[in-house]
């Protein structure tokens, strides 16, 4: 998506009836999810059969126009229908492979599959999240995204040693290894000094007050850091005597003790609507945020002053899509929302045109189900 918003011509190449990630959640007519109406912005959609043999010159000429293949399968499943390393600069010496995968190419898991939980589990983060109880894992597949933004920072690095030595490599992405390095302060901790840390809720292990507040009308998000901001919030609550307690000398203490100042905090935030609360901690330079639901965040004015949210027109909906708008801005190359997602196989005609097949020899492989 990244690639394509700012300026590359992605294909997506699906099966002949859809990738599992175009009709999850729902929403539209035609049965596409908001997940893969985001995603697949900027893009060409294709069907291919990769593992008919008649596909397999299809696959060829795609790889020889190809300055980067994204693969996303197993790696079992990259050396049957030849979209390994290897296979790839057969055709395309100098080719950019962009490698994601749940546990990597090697290793005793490299053949098992996994999603975003499943990394999420297997770092530690989901035995930590939630209040005392079950295991909880984040609603937002985190891990997912923050895969990807490795793999789109790889392929920019891999393109640019290219273009100093003329020679393609491997990108090679992972959501252990990102859900390992986002979780990595926590084991770090375990590791050197014991420390074995549990459930707490929202409370932050490492400093406070930062936690989820009750007002009188929802709740408040509030997160301080360091000396001069809890002096700044000490002041704004009225309680001074704080600032030479001993329970609240610095970050580490005032996380040891939390009850303390959650106590304190509750006794405030009652007193206060949410947009009182925020009013005085925010003339405090206190950090701290309302809880939204999601109509609230679709009517943020923030929101609507940077644009964060666009509209699109789709072909299998009858309203315009909700779609992020790009998440980084460059000052002097802007991206651009150019296109919806595609409608299954729509640019299928056009791509294999475009690699140099007849029209007959197109209307061959659709009456083959290659395509």
């Amino acid at each position: 998506m990244l690639l394509a918003d700012f300026g590359a011509d992605v294909v997506r190449v699906e099966r002949l009836e859809g990738g599992e990630d175009r009709y999850v959640g729902p929403i539209t007519e035609s049965g596409e999810g908001g997940l893969y109406l985001n995603l697949n912005r900027n893009k060409r959609g294709i069907t291919l059969d990769l593992d008919h043999p008649v596909g397999a010159e299809i696959r060829r000429r795609l790889i020889k126009s190809a300055d980067i293949a994204v693969v996303n399968l197993p790696i079992y499943m990259m050396r049957k229908v030849g979209l390994d390393y290897d296979s790839l600069r057969q055709i395309k010496p100098d080719i950019i492979l962009v490698m994601a995968s749940a546990f990597g190419p090697d290793g005793p898991y490299a053949d098992r599959v996994g999603f975003d939980s499943v990394a999420q589990a297997m770092s530690g983060a989901t035995s930590l999240t939630g209040f005392p109880g079950a295991p909880v894992r984040a609603i937002v597949p985190y891990v997912d995204y923050g895969t990807a933004l490795h793999a789109a920072f790889g392929a920019m690095m891999a393109l640019h040693e290219r273009e100093r030595t003329g020679r393609g490599q491997v990108v090679d992405v992972s959501l252990i290894a990102t859900s390992i390095t986002f979780m990595m302060p926590l084991l770090a901790e375990k590791e050197l000094t014991g420390i074995t840390r549990e459930q707490q809720g929202n409370t932050s292990y490492y400093a406070g007050p930062a936690d989820i507040y009750r007002v009188i009308d929802g709740w408040v998000l509030i997160s301080v850091v360091g000396e001069p901001m809890f002096r700044r919030w000490a002041s704004a609550v009225c309680r001074e005597d704080l600032i030479n307690d001993p329970r609240c000398c610095d970050d580490l203490t005032r996380a040891n003790n939390h009850e303390l100042i959650t106590g304190i905090m509750n006794h405030w935030c009652a007193e206060r609507t949410r947009d009182q609360a925020i009013g005085e901690l925010e003339r405090a330079r206190v950090p701290c945020g309302p809880i939204y639901n999601l109509d609230e965040v679709l009517n943020d004015p923030q929101v609507s002053a940077r644009k964060i949210i666009g509209k699109m027109r789709f072909s299998g909906s009858g309203k315009p899509v909700p779609v992020a708008n790009t998440p980084l801005h460059l000052s002097s190359s802007p991206s651009k929302l150019r296109r919806s997602a595609p409608a299954l196989g729509e640019h299928t005609a056009e791509v294999l045109s475009g690699l140099g097949f007849s029209r007959e020899e197109i209307e061959s492989f659709r009456k083959m189900k290659v395509i």
